[in-house]
């Protein structure tokens, strides 16, 4: 996963400072700790960390020294998260709240947060009612995924999940549609109806959409190319889907 150890206003350094960061209910979206450590004060972190939701990462000592601004880190970084996460059934309650279908967009394992930060961005944009991230293997909301939205991340709900393949089918079992983005879709995005409760899927970077969030999907849309490059930017093809569903609502 791409990571930016400049970006030092959302670390979080040190057993204390760690702990009282837990106590004081504010939400983290990564402990790293010394692989290895025994410590018990580190042990309780990593414990208290995970109950609270954030991901415990076990790393090398050297990789903490090459986040630590203060290089005095006590073998624990934490990442701060900017806010704290929704869940898919907040998402689902704004729609109804507001009286529209269901607009969201679902990242598959999206691991740059300057990527993430610009679907949240588009999405909130687009009038999109929330977006869905996994819980492991993608960027959180921090503070680089907030700059990159420009502010975005203020106003749009993002639920974190354990499992992206039973939050898809719980947006199913509430009348969501889920439309995945491949190269090799069934229909193009042009020929799909999302003027309905729809949950617009964007594959990683690198290798699109897992194998188990694709069998999720309720159909395949391919974004019609005309170029010699095979593919987009992941933001970009937020973008494009998202726009192309904001046109068919308005039109």
């Amino acid at each position: 996963m791409a990571e930016n150890f400049k970006e030092a206003e959302d670390r979080i350094e040190g057993k204390n400072a760690v702990m009282e960061a837990l106590k004081a209910g504010r939400p983290l979206d990564k402990i790293y700790i010394a692989r290895g450590e025994q410590d018990k004060a580190l042990r309780f972190i990593a414990q208290k960390g995970k109950a609270a939701g954030a991901v415990i990462s076990e790393v090398d000592r050297r990789k903490l020294d090459a986040m630590s601004v203060t290089h005095a880190h006590q073998g624990v970084v934490a990442v701060a998260a900017v806010r704290e996460y929704s869940s898919v059934a907040d998402i689902l309650a704004l729609a109804a709240q507001k009286g529209e279908a269901p607009l969201i967009v679902v990242c598959d394992e999206i691991s740059d947060p300057h990527n993430l930060g610009a679907i949240i961005r588009t999405a909130e944009c687009a009038g999109a009612h929330g977006v869905v991230i996994p819980r492991h293997r993608s960027a959180g909301v921090t503070a680089v995924v907030e700059k990159t939205s420009a502010g975005a991340v203020e106003h749009m709900a993002v639920a974190r999940v354990g499992n992206l393949a039973a939050a898809l089918k719980e947006l199913q079992q509430a009348g969501v549609w889920i439309f995945g983005t491949a190269a090799d879709g069934d229909k193009t995005l042009w020929d799909a109806d999302l003027k309905g409760p729809a949950a617009l899927v964007i594959g990683s970077e690198g290798s699109g959409m897992s194998r188990l969030t694709r069998e999720s999907c309720d159909f395949l849309l391919s974004i019609p190319l005309r170029g010699r490059v095979s593919s987009l930017n992941a933001s970009n093809a937020a973008a494009i889907v998202l726009f192309e569903a904001v046109r068919q609502r308005i039109g």
